[in-house]
């Protein structure tokens, strides 16, 4: 096939530059070299014995059919249950679609909500792979610049300021990758208001919520049934090869979305829906909070350290395991500083790059989802990196 012939919304999909990373240090360990990773985000912990047993048990009894395209009612109903305990709110589980990761569900979202030329606004910085869901159905993501004045995420008055005749909605991250930082529920309820007055759509990407450090405990689903909610296993549940997550929908949205999703997927994995059940398990609840405040002591040491090496960190995050350091100090090209440090240092960090251009060549991302050690002796190696700079 020539290149000529493929579909032209491929142009407006880019390169993941943390996966080029990625590979770069694979082959500095092919050649010997000890590379500490601190880019991709993905948590250092496993499932727990109970979820690991819940598939086990499911491939044994033979439960590896097909399930229904909105997922297993059981797990539908631990989502539910999940939320009423945790954030107080009654969620009907009919409006939860269990969907194949957090991926097929931003996916399912978009393929529903954007039309060709609809414009969808978002933050920049955010996870590059949410704007490429709007591009892959000819929308167009519309990044608004979001300093650390507003924590890196959009504000009430952007969205007004923004919003044009071919906006149809926002898509928001909460906590988000790469900052860490969660949008205040005051700040989240006057967006949400905003949109609603422009009868538009909101979009939540909570697959950080379970890893929120302080305050109340909060989900953008108190703000009303039209609110469109997306989480996952992935992050706090510690399941990131297994494609689970799941979306909370307006009941009238739900046969829309379960029609495209019996097309798209006909369902996520039947074992790991059933594995994904045993996470809401008192055992499994209490492991994953102990998980959590490890990944806690870990920002609460990141964050003095990097600043000790010369890297601004102008909001602590909040959420999450990413910290966004301001490398201006130390450089002013931060993809040139990454590629320096993995080859000078052994460490792989993300340049700013892959979240939008008003931060590129700024800030880094770094993840905390490993450990301690990993983390101190990162720091260690990074501290001689930037002495013998300042030698030469």
């Amino acid at each position: 096939m020539s290149l000529n012939e493929l579909a032209s919304r491929l142009n407006n999909i880019a390169p993941f530059h943390v996966m080029e990373l990625a590979k770069k240090a694979a082959v500095l360990e092919k050649q010997g070299r000890h590379i500490i990773h601190m880019g991709i985000g993905e948590p250092d912990f496993t499932a727990p014995p109970a979820v690991v047993e819940a598939a086990t048990r499911a491939m044994a009894d033979g439960k590896m059919q097909y399930t229904s395209a909105t997922g297993l009612p059981q797990l539908r109903q631990a989502i539910s249950d999940h939320y009423r305990s945790v954030y107080g709110l009654d969620i009907a589980p009919e409006r939860i679609v269990v969907t194949a990761g957090a991926s097929a569900a931003l996916l399912l979202a978009c393929a529903a909500l954007v039309e060709k030329g609809a414009q969808v606004l978002m933050p920049d910085p955010s996870y590059p792979c949410n704007r490429h869901f709007v591009a892959a159905f000819e929308g167009q993501a519309k990044l608004i610049a979001s300093g650390p004045e507003h924590r890196f995420q959009l504000s009430a008055q952007m969205v007004r300021e923004h919003w044009n005749e071919a906006t149809r909605g926002v898509l928001l991250a909460s906590p988000s990758n790469p900052t860490g930082t969660s949008i205040l529920p005051e700040e989240l309820r006057a967006i949400v208001a905003e949109v609603r007055a422009r009868r538009g759509f909101t979009i939540v990407d909570e697959i950080y919520q379970g890893l929120s450090y302080e305050g109340t405990p909060f989900s953008a689903l108190s703000l009303g049934e039209d609110v469109v909610v997306i989480n996952s296993f992935s992050k706090y549940f510690n399941m990131t090869g297994w494609r689970l997550g799941w979306l909370v929908l307006p009941p009238a949205l739900v046969p829309q979305i379960e029609k495209l999703a019996q097309n798209l997927f006909i369902c996520a994995s039947s074992i790991a829906q059933h594995a994904g059940v045993a996470c809401f398990s008192p055992e499994s609840i209490a492991i994953y909070e102990e998980r959590k405040a490890e990944f806690k002591r870990r920002r609460d040491y990141i964050v003095p350290a990097l600043e000790s090496l010369g890297f601004k960190v102008p909001v602590v995050p909040d959420g999450a395991f990413y910290v966004y350091a301001d490398c201006s100090a130390l450089s002013d090209d931060a993809d040139q500083l990454t590629i320096d440090m993995l080859n000078e240092a052994g460490v792989v960090l993300v340049p700013g790059l892959d979240f939008g251009p008003f931060t590129a060549r700024r800030y880094i991302r770094l993840s905390y989802a490993t450990s301690m050690e990993n983390l101190q002796e990162a720091v260690a190696r990074l501290r001689t990196f930037f002495a013998s700079r300042k030698v030469a």
